[in-house]
């Protein structure tokens, strides 16, 4: 079973950067695909962007694409996503996730390990 522990959130002027990380722990977390979603106040979570059990495919939403980077380090159990040229809109709390497959999914029911989240609050 792996678990999950976000850190990096905090508040930025548009604009701004942020990067996330993930720390997994458990000994299959090479074994999975890895996700980011995030749920802004008042609305369903969504998919933000996903990576391969290898990190040699990734996938974003469109609404971030150009801005954010997924990435994963085997060796150390992590996964980060590098947000740039933030919006307000980019305003909710992320939350990292695991699927339980090698390739990236963006549907929400594939994920099935979730962490606490981090809320990111972005500024106009």
């Amino acid at each position: 079973q792996v678990q999950l522990v976000e850190s990096g959130g905090g508040l930025v002027q548009a604009g701004g950067s942020l990067r996330l990380s993930c720390a997994a722990s458990g000994r299959t977390f090479s074994s999975y695909a890895m996700g980011w979603f995030r749920q802004a106040p008042g609305k369903e979570r969504e998919f933000v962007a996903a990576v391969s059990n290898s990190g040699g495919i990734t996938d974003y939403a469109d609404s971030v694409k150009g801005r954010f980077t997924i990435s994963r380090d085997n060796s150390k159990n992590t996964v980060d996503l590098q947000m740039n040229n933030l919006k307000p809109e980019d305003t909710a709390v992320y939350y990292c996730a695991a699927t339980t497959t090698a390739y990236p999914s963006t549907d929400i029911m594939d994920f099935k390990t979730w962490g606490q989240g981090t809320q990111v609050t972005v500024s106009s």
